[in-house]
């Protein structure tokens, strides 16, 4: 299942004084098994159009096509969309409202009018997925857990509809650096064990670095820079022009590499920088 975008532009509040342009003429296509992430400073254009990917937001112009459907056009049934298309918001867990984690994952499923069965099998199955046991944790509430706890609940609860595709909006935001970690290895086990394809807002280049398969740049609406990490994370001065920045190994690598090191420029997370600093010790002995 792919997402293809086409010409998109969204404008907030037109013909007012408030007007903003928000996404500018995009066009990108998220293919099916992808890992993509969506990176950008604050009003680049991120959240509006994940929000246009399964149709919360309409366009101004242009066409979304999720599934070989055109999303925009006249019938189209948006709720059989947000099965197929996952969102997760940023801060999710302040979402949680039911009394149990059972509970609050199957609101979603009841609300699909599945059997009791079906809706007991997707909860189990969601809890597995997000790394919570089912035993364990069925029948606590939601707001006795951990930050990050309360996070995954929040994804569970989104992966008991079976999408095809998840979006997550700043999945680790707030989080401290143990449940930020945690929440990046569920993620990273949705897509390798699970199949899911997965697209990921978020501010921080480590994180996109460490598990990203494809990274998408925005600016003012609009898609500057695409390719893998290593392509994308060479562009250091565009990056920065634009307010970003690079993750901190690859200034590392870069300083050492002014020094003299015989380091590849191809390092962008901390393992590989390590692997590069020894294999230049060797190397120099």
């Amino acid at each position: 299942m792919s997402i293809k975008i086409e010409n998109l532009t969204h404008v907030y509040m037109p013909k007012s004084p408030f007007e903003k342009l928000a996404l500018d003429n995009v066009s990108l296509e998220i293919e099916d098994g992808d890992f993509v992430a969506l990176i950008g400073h604050t009003g680049s254009g991120k959240s509006t159009i994940i929000q246009h990917m399964n149709g919360l937001l309409k366009p101004s112009k242009g066409k979304i096509i999720v599934d070989g459907i055109d999303i925009t056009a006249k019938g189209v049934k948006l709720t059989d969309i947000r099965k197929k298309v996952g969102l997760v918001f940023q801060y999710a867990e302040y979402q949680l409202f039911e009394e149990t984690i059972e509970k609050d994952i199957a609101f979603g499923p009841k609300n699909l009018g599945l059997s009791d069965g079906e809706i007991s099998e997707r909860v189990k199955r969601s809890m597995e997925m997000v790394g919570l046991e089912y035993e364990v944790y069925k029948n606590k509430s939601p707001f006795e857990l951990s930050g990050g706890q309360k996070r995954r609940v929040a994804i569970a609860g989104v992966i008991a509809m079976e999408p095809k595709t998840l979006i997550l909006d700043e999945p680790t935001a707030g989080l401290d650096p143990k449940g930020r970690d945690d929440i990046l290895k569920q993620i990273q086990r949705l897509h390798k064990e699970y199949g899911m394809t997965i697209i990921l807002v978020s501010h921080s280049m480590e994180d996109v670095a460490k598990i990203a398969l494809k990274v998408m740049v925005m600016n003012h609406g609009k898609v500057v820079l695409k390719g893998t990490p290593k392509e994308v994370f060479k562009e250091v001065k565009t990056l920065e022009k634009i307010g970003l920045g690079v993750p901190q190994v690859t200034y590392l690598i870069q300083a050492l590499r002014a020094k003299g090191f015989k380091v590849s420029d191809n390092a962008y997370t901390i393992e590989q920088a390590r692997d590069e600093i020894l294999k230049s010790l060797v190397e120099n002995k």
